[in-house]
């Protein structure tokens, strides 16, 4: 089954359908990013993890997503996107219903990881059927606009949509999402239209994409496991050793095979250096600020999961509203000034929240941390992922979005690592309220760094080749119209 969706503004009925089903998706892909912060607490008490357990609902999904997602969008090219894209989404709701039922920390970790590798597969197979189904022009540009709206949408929304799962029960944030995503793949297999013919081949570098993912795997565990085995310990300077390891087997395997997974020239573009290092920066101080934020409201102040996504969607729904709206702002500022200027506002937004106690009051001491980091997180999110393309070939764009959207994913997991780690290093077992909020302050250091590092790596300028080029603009314009 083929077509394609013609130059027209007017998309027909068979065109939003195709689209709502991609859309579906994504949306069930960012909500599953955001849902599930708000339910840890809740996870935590009824199946009885530790910190360091609890760390690993979100990093195994973002871990997962990452460290395939370049793999993910090579078997859509070979294998044919329509098939990985309904492959994966059959994955997903299978993963979603096992996590629903886990009576145990390690299958539900392990779901969630499988969550994370299914969207791997699913979100680029969705943004490449939609480049190479809708044509170029204005109804590819409105497609492109109402995908990626959807995606900001349904992590905002995550947040509210978890809290009120919660309270219900936090297995339903696993199993409301799977009869979502039966009725999509069931859509999908009418709908999604199968633009070319797949082509087999032994190109295919699932090595890379293994030893990738093992590597930041165990640099997670590593960097959560130091506190109790000791820093200076034979296992985790071993840890650390076979990390170190693993990577250089992964840059020697991308060296000599034909079809590499990432070809590494591509990192002598200092603009999709810096801009990867600013997504991992951003996600991961987000990240590690959520899972903080989730546990000082609900186990330090008593607040139910719901009122914990009320608070902090403020910070979300901004995410939603400006980002479809910062083309206009590319064009008259360039990525670089918004980006700096997000992650200046997004390092505001935690040094804000460093002070909290308590007993301190929502309106003044939370509120103002949520809408600077929503604004900041929405002036960085686009300019990143225009950045991290500029001056890449064309041939080479998918490569450089996979890049960067790992780098968001990885940033994530690896911040979080280091926000347990700390939170373990300064929290001893029944400290009383007071102790774990010194514990969860020393820990807000870590985002606060993060954003910081990302502000210090935006900044450096090697050249003065600062305008982007006109094209990457007038493609976001587009979008944005």
């Amino acid at each position: 089954m083929s077509y394609a969706i013609p130059q027209s503004e007017q998309l027909s009925r068979r065109a939003w359908g195709a689209l709502l089903v991609l859309c579906g998706a994504l949306f069930l892909d960012a909500l599953d990013v955001s849902m599930i912060g708000v339910a840890l607490p809740s996870i935590r008490t009824d199946l009885h993890l530790s910190t360091s357990s609890l760390q690993w609902v979100v990093s195994a999904y973002v871990l997962g997503y990452g460290g395939f997602l370049l793999l993910g969008g090579r078997a859509a090219d070979l294998l044919g996107r329509r098939r990985v894209f309904l492959i994966a989404l059959g994955v997903f709701i299978v993963a979603s219903a096992l996590g629903g039922i886990a009576t145990d920390g390690s299958l539900l970790i392990a779901m969630r990881f499988v969550k994370g590798v299914s969207a791997a597969f699913t979100a680029p197979a969705g943004l490449s059927i939609i480049t190479t189904t809708f044509a170029e022009g204005p109804a590819r540009n409105k497609a492109l606009a109402v995908y990626t709206a959807t995606g900001a949408t349904g992590f905002s929304l995550g947040l509210v949509f978890g809290g009120l799962l919660t309270e219900i029960g936090w297995r339903w944030v696993f199993f409301l999402p799977a009869p979502v995503a039966l009725v999509a793949l069931l859509a999908g297999i009418r709908l999604v239209p199968q633009s070319t013919r797949p082509r087999f081949s032994r190109a295919f570098d699932l090595a890379g994409a293994v030893s990738m993912t093992a590597g930041m795997l165990l640099l997670v565990f590593t960097l959560v496991e130091a506190p109790d085995a000791g820093w200076g310990s034979f296992r985790t300077l071993g840890s650390f050793v076979a990390v170190a390891a693993i990577f250089a087997v992964f840059v020697a395997r991308e060296r000599s095979t034909p079809a590499p997974l990432v070809r590494l020239g591509i990192l002598r573009n200092a603009s999709l250096v810096r801009a990867n290092l600013g997504a991992m920066s951003l996600f991961g101080g987000w990240v590690g600020f959520q899972f903080i934020v989730t546990l000082y409201l609900q186990q330090l102040r008593g607040w139910s999961s719901l009122e914990t996504g009320l608070a902090i969607f403020p910070g979300g729904a901004l995410v939603a509203v400006l980002s479809p709206r910062i083309a206009p702002l590319i064009m008259r500022f360039g990525v670089t000034r918004l980006i700096v200027a997000g992650l200046v506002s997004i390092t505001g937004a935690y040094a804000l929240f460093l002070p909290i106690g308590l007993d301190s009051g929502y309106a003044a001491a939370m509120l103002p941390t949520f809408i600077l980091a929503g604004l900041g997180f929405a002036l960085a999110f686009g300019p990143l992922n225009v950045a991290a393309t500029n001056g890449v070939a064309p041939e080479e764009q998918g490569l450089a979005g996979g890049l960067l959207n790992t780098s968001f994913q990885f940033g994530g997991a690896l911040a979080l690592a280091i926000v347990t780690a700390v939170i373990n290093a300064n929290v001893g077992a029944g400290g009383s309220p007071q102790a774990i909020l010194v514990g969860y302050h020393a820990a807000l250091y870590v985002s606060v760094g993060a954003a910081l590092l990302g502000l210090t790596a935006m900044l450096q300028r090697t050249s003065r080749r600062a305008a982007e080029p006109e094209p990457a603009l007038e493609e976001i314009m587009d979008e944005a119209a």
